[in-house]
């Protein structure tokens, strides 16, 4: 009976040892080591690095170096142009030009296209009114700037009061100045000196020198690179600084890429 109580004892023992390591091996079984493949959480700045954006650089416009001498690339090829048809000089259109209509930037030029101060005498056309000599006067409105100077040129030839410029030389300036004011075209007694610095200050007798196939006193530009300074500048051609501003119309040492500097100075007897 003892016998028979002992292996009783050593059955169970032996059974309950074997259920116990059946049951750690499930375990093991269930919770093997996981290797699990995830993408790390990208925060906003990585995204950022990882995006890339093709970006075109803006086309950037010719930078001149002030609104007039912007005015007279636009404009000198019609003034030109108007020369060729009418004789007008050249220089005395565009000087009235940006005498007239503050380099295309007054009220007149903006709102009528009406770069030459013309009032309507007659007009039959668009009006626009505006304080000048008097309050509100009529002055002509235009479609596109180019009829304002065609119109300019008629105003000028088909009046008898103005024939007396017609006689005088295509490329003197000076007298056309000057007759353009005892003529009536303006009352301002300092008309003509006005337009003879503007003329002289930018060169723009170079365009009737251009329209009468004489050779041009102005042969020699420089366009700006990166790195140049008015000095450096003046330096290569022989000038001054002070020469440089004046011949360019610059008020002050700043420079652009791919500006068009005139680089040497007018004869005086030109």
């Amino acid at each position: 009976m003892k016998k028979i109580f002992t292996l009783l004892l050593l059955s169970i023992l032996i059974v309950s040892c074997g259920s116990s390591r059946k049951v750690t091996t499930r375990k093991t079984k269930t919770k093997p080591k996981v290797v699990v493949k995830t993408t790390p959480k990208v925060t906003d700045k990585e995204e950022t690095k990882d995006v890339v954006v093709e970006v075109t650089p803006k086309s950037t416009p010719e930078v001149y170096a002030n609104k007039t001498e912007e005015y007279i690339a636009i404009y000198s090829d019609i003034a030109q142009e108007e020369m060729r048809n009418y004789g007008i000089p050249a220089s005395i259109t565009l000087a009235q030009g940006i005498l007239e209509s503050a380099s295309g930037k007054g009220r007149l030029s903006v709102e009528a296209n009406n770069h030459f101060g013309i009032k309507c005498h007659g007009w039959t056309g668009a009006k626009i009114y505006h304080d000048d000599d008097a309050s509100q006067e009529c002055f002509r409105k235009y479609k596109n700037s180019k009829y304002s100077f065609r119109d300019h040129s008629l105003f000028l030839k088909e009046r008898k009061r103005y024939s007396k410029l017609f006689t005088l030389e295509k490329d003197d300036y000076k007298n056309w100045a000057i007759e353009l004011r005892k003529a009536g075209y303006a009352t301002d007694r300092k008309y003509p000196d006005k337009l003879i610095s503007l003329i002289e200050r930018y060169q723009l007798h170079r365009f009737d020198a251009e329209v009468l196939g004489k050779q041009t006193v102005n042969n020699d530009k420089h366009v700006v690179v990166k790195g140049d300074t008015l000095y450096a500048i003046s330096k290569k051609y022989n000038i001054t600084v002070d020469q440089l501003k004046s011949l360019n119309g610059l008020q002050s040492n700043d420079l652009h890429v791919g500006q068009v500097l005139f680089v040497k100075p007018i004869p005086k007897d030109f």
